[in-house]
């Protein structure tokens, strides 16, 4: 039961397709410790990552424009300090729908395929687009803080992005981590079934065992839970990839479905449905 209540309110925060048209005005952003000086807003769409210093403040992702004074007034109320740097994990518009109101006060940063898409987008907004790209990665410091910016070339988009706190030892995955349900995997977005996998995996095995977590979407937890979810990955990718080499149909892979224990990944956005499509089409190339 608990788990079917805190899926349901994860599911209300990130219903990222039809945000656009809602009403911001009762969203409220709460904030979260996670470690030292990293903290973690929760509101409507990706969670957010803020960094507190003396020196000022680094936002990881800043969700939809109509939230962007609430998002602000969140990170002034941790420390009123000067915004210096944003990072966007990925493209997606939960993720970097308030670059616009960010991008006057501090520059962004992310990976170039990032600006590539959102200059490339059918309303393209130029204050939205990151002023600082790269290809691998970067390093930002902040204060005592050390910012590792890593791209990984295959997994939710083509653009990912995962931030490790160093000192704070967090790290934010952005979308490559849906907390306790079935990820959203970028088909067209340069995203891939198999590559979102390995790059789990290569998170879990290049990052400090206590490391805690940030995921894109969902509670905070650690690298136990981020295993968790790649158990979940690999079940599902063996299923689906048996039962296409066995000749099973898609309409035969929804009727089986993906078995009882993984039923309650199902959410809002990725129904069961939804992931089994996504896998069919992934894997089926």
């Amino acid at each position: 039961m608990m788990k079917a209540r805190l899926l349901a309110t994860l599911a209300t925060a990130c219903m990222t397709l039809s945000a656009f048209a809602q009403d911001f005005s009762k969203v409220e952003i709460k904030t979260h410790n996670v470690s030292g000086d990293v903290y973690m807003l929760e509101g409507y769409g990706g969670n957010i990552g803020v960094l507190s210093t003396s020196k000022g403040l680094l936002l990881v992702d800043d969700q939809f424009q109509g939230l962007a004074e609430k998002i602000e007034h969140a990170m002034q109320s941790i420390n009123d300090q000067p915004l210096k740097y944003v990072v966007n994990t990925h493209y997606h518009g939960d993720h970097t729908g308030s670059n616009g109101y960010f991008s006057h006060k501090a520059p962004i940063f992310a990976h170039v395929n990032v600006r590539e898409r959102l200059a490339n987008k059918k309303e393209p907004n130029k204050n939205e687009l990151p002023v600082v790209t790269y290809d691998n990665g970067v390093n930002i410091y902040l204060d005592s803080e050390h910012i590792q910016l890593r791209h990984f070339p295959t997994g939710h988009t083509d653009g990912d992005t995962v931030v490790y706190f160093k000192q704070a030892n967090v790290i934010h995955t952005g979308d490559l981590f849906f907390n306790g349900r079935f990820p959203y995997i970028d088909l067209k977005g340069g995203g891939n079934v198999k590559g979102y996998l390995k790059s789990v995996n290569t998170i879990i095995s290049d990052y400090p065992a206590d490391a805690v977590i940030i995921p894109g979407h969902g509670n905070i937890t650690n690298i136990e839970g981020y295993k968790t979810f790649a158990a979940m990955l690999e079940y599902s990718i063996e299923h689906v990839e048996t039962a296409l080499a066995q000749g099973k149909s898609e309409e035969d892979i929804l009727a089986m479905g993906i078995g009882e224990k993984y039923k309650d990944y199902s959410w809002a956005f990725i129904s069961e449905e939804r992931w089994l499509k996504t896998l069919i089409a992934g894997l089926g190339k």
